[in-house]
């Protein structure tokens, strides 16, 4: 399943670039003044369609090559009986999807602990053009 993910998020820098090409005034104002994870909210919210449909087709064959379902399936069929006992939430049956899914999570989050650290702090501001946004050059002069 890893692997699967691993192949998927290669396909995501054209579709994250293009997200930040096509950036309006508005976006790039609300990024600035928002929250510590404006910029990965951002982006989460204009690419997750074209990322989920980039990574589908890589992780359902990543997974049809190993055949993982013939495992997959038994296990979470029987997990999600037990949810109602245990109180929590079922997985999702659908392995591509869930990989898929899972995928997104894990870059989005490593895309807003990188946002967090340019916000916070200013030696990761390692571009010319993060250090005019976030101010290092006047905080240093």
């Amino acid at each position: 399943m890893n692997r699967a993910a691993e192949e998927a998020s290669k396909k995501a820098l054209p579709i994250l670039k293009s997200a930040v090409m096509n950036m309006t005034i508005n976006d790039a104002m609300g990024i600035l003044k928002g929250a510590d994870n404006a910029a990965t909210e951002y982006l989460k919210r204009t690419t997750s369609a074209a990322l989920t449909a980039e990574f589908t087709p890589v992780v359902k064959n990543a997974v049809e090559t190993v055949e993982v379902t013939k495992y997959w399936n038994p296990i979470v069929t029987a997990y999600n009986k037990t949810t109602w006992l245990t109180g929590e939430k079922a997985v999702n049956p659908d392995l591509d999807k869930y990989i898929t899914q899972k995928a997104l999570d894990g870059m989005f989050l490593l895309i807003a602990k990188e946002e967090l650290k340019i916000r916070k702090d200013p030696v990761a501001r390692v571009t010319e053009i993060l250090k005019k946004v976030f101010g290092y050059n006047q905080i240093n002069k």
